[in-house]
């Protein structure tokens, strides 16, 4: 069976996004957002969730280039002068490695959201992080430690097989992803070890920012079997704060309300859902 959970990431961000997310969950095949519980339309955000209860959503936690659930001096490791948490993903990762303090307020900071997301009454579909961060084996560590307190039991993979690419868009030559596979088979087996769900692969990596709707339908169209996760970044339009250079939200909005897009997910054999939905 064809199991597909298509998310929307950075849900929250701001009001752009997440008239995008409703929208695509209303018109198209979005079954899944992804909510930054500090960012600045966190408020709007759950709120549209409460009315969109076949939308399934779970924790994006942020600890890296945005805002800090705890107030910044209380993450002095963590978070920069402007009150944002570092952008500096390689130096915070060594940081986490040899301070101990560094690691304390990670904790804390994980906690802080997972508890922010708790107050939204929202049920917990799955967890994932900006910039897929939590693939640093420390943040791994906390994450799934933490996460067991809150009812945690689907987490995102960054894994995105190429041939899927390949046949998706003929001619397309993806760079591997070789910082980062070690780390992601490494987040694999602790998951599946702490009895947590994890999909079989993820869709949007290599096209991140870019997942066009002639893009999407082709990955659906060529979708394997088993847990598949696609995920986008729609927004209805640009300039908000935060904004990564480059990315095509509106683009990625239209491929989720796209003809082609919604045929190839309602082929035979394809089963739309949250995480929550593919439990055991």
């Amino acid at each position: 069976m064809k199991r597909l959970v298509v998310t929307a990431d950075d849900f929250g961000l701001s009001l752009e996004v997440n008239e995008a997310v409703e929208q695509a969950h209303r018109e198209g095949i979005l079954t899944a957002a992804s909510l930054m519980v500090s960012a600045p339309a966190a408020a709007d955000a759950a709120a549209r969730a409460r009315r969109l209860p076949s939308l399934r959503v779970g924790l994006h936690l942020v600890l890296v280039e945005a805002w800090p659930t705890l107030p910044p001096a209380d993450l002095p490791d963590l978070a920069g002068a402007d009150g944002l948490l570092r952008a500096d993903m390689a130096g915070l990762g060594l940081d986490l490695a040899r301070r101990p303090a560094a690691r304390r307020q990670l904790a804390a900071e994980i906690t802080a959201q997972f508890e922010a997301y708790r107050a939204t009454g929202l049920p917990l579909d799955h967890v994932n992080a900006h910039k897929h961060f939590h693939v640093h084996p420390l943040i791994a560590g906390a994450v799934l430690r933490l996460g067991r307190r809150y009812g945690m039991r689907a987490l995102r993979v960054p894994r995105e097989p190429r041939q899927i690419l390949r046949r998706a868009e003929p001619g397309a030559n993806p760079r591997p992803a070789y910082d980062s596979a070690p780390w992601a088979a490494l987040l694999a087996w602790r998951a599946r070890r702490a009895g947590v769900l994890i999909p079989d692969r993820t869709l949007g990596l290599a096209w991140s920012g870019a997942m066009t709707p002639t893009r999407v339908a082709g990955l659906l169209a060529h979708l394997p079997e088993g847990l598949t996760e696609l995920y986008t970044h729609p927004a209805t339009g640009g300039g908000f704060l935060c904004e990564a250079a480059g990315y095509l939200y509106a683009r990625e909005r239209d491929a989720l309300i796209a003809p082609a897009s919604l045929a190839a997910a309602r082929a035979p054999g394809v089963v739309r859902g949250g995480f929550s939905d593919f439990q055991g």
